[in-house]
């Protein structure tokens, strides 16, 4: 069994260190944020001080905090991962970030002598609950094999993408893709709810045929129930968007529906959604439309 480092026990990682320790691991987790989770404390888990303490203890360090800025702070704070990684240690990173800047973390750890990994996680929090998370990675197929234990208790889908920053680059394309799966369900129902027609029933009618998706069944029941407590919040998605939008800058190509979906999400948040789980996406779309699905 591993010695892991869990930094980052939020709506996700909570649940994913949770699995980890189920699965017979040891975890040394931060309090330089927030205080350890008792239950995590309660099953064995070790709490220590800052990010390079935990470093200095694991064998493993994975980190899973919001956004770019974020890792950048407890990789390299002064008191950072950095400053406690050397060799045979490997640093995987379960956040969704920039996959540029990913490179760039990757160069300074391996300096530091230990391996990097991104791998960033698809699934939600009821994937992380049950352990059945999309994990993409990127980095050394050394480090993956060392890692795959790991993601073993975590997930289902496990995939080497490529180098580092590969791994970030699968999630990005995965989160144009949800949104875009979203904003399709919300734009139906809201259809065919204006129309006349019950929108429970129409979800129950496509859900057997070739619009049926994982979207149409989990978000689309959220949507006709109004139940938008989060899962993944509006203000994540839209993160990973904006990731989506500078890249396409970079590359020089158009992503136009994913700039739509963008300015939807942006609706929910003028009217108070940053923090609505992402279903919430039809809520921009009934503002707009001055009606909703759930009127009776």
């Amino acid at each position: 069994m591993a010695k892991i480092g869990f930094i980052g026990t939020g709506i996700m990682g909570h649940p994913m260190a949770m699995n980890l320790q189920k699965a017979g691991h040891s975890l040394f987790l931060s309090q330089h944020h927030d205080p350890a989770p008792a239950d995590l404390l309660a099953g064995g888990a070790v709490a220590l001080a800052n990010p390079k303490e935990v470093a200095q203890e694991a064998e493993f360090i994975i980190v899973m905090v919001p956004d770019t800025p974020q890792v950048d702070d407890v990789l390299f704070r002064a008191d950072g991962v950095a400053a406690g990684v050397g060799t045979g240690k490997v640093v995987i990173d379960m956040s969704s970030i920039s996959p540029t800047a990913t490179k760039a973390f990757a160069a300074r750890i391996n300096e530091k002598g230990a391996q990097y990994l991104d791998a960033p996680v698809s699934g939600g929090e009821v994937g992380a609950k049950a352990a059945t998370l999309s994990i993409m990675v990127g980095g050394d197929s050394g480090a993956f094999e060392r890692a795959l234990p790991l993601f073993q208790a975590m997930g289902k889908n496990i995939t080497l993408v490529g180098g580092n920053g590969d791994g970030q680059t699968a999630k990005v394309a995965n989160q144009i893709i949800v949104a875009l799966n979203i904003q399709a369900v919300a734009e139906a129902l809201l259809f065919a709810a204006k129309n006349g027609a019950d929108p429970a029933k129409v979800r129950e009618a496509l859900m057997g045929g070739f619009a049926s998706s994982k979207i149409l069944e989990v978000h689309g029941e959220r949507m006709i129930k109004g139940t938008f407590d989060p899962g993944f919040r509006i203000s994540l998605h839209q993160k990973d968007l904006n990731l989506a939008l500078q890249g396409a800058k970079e590359l020089n190509i158009n992503l136009p529906n994913t700039a739509n979906a963008q300015q939807v999400f942006s609706t929910c948040a003028a009217i108070g959604g940053s923090n609505w789980d992402h279903s919430a996406l039809i809520k921009g779309l009934e503002h707009m439309a001055n009606f909703s699905i759930r009127d009776k």
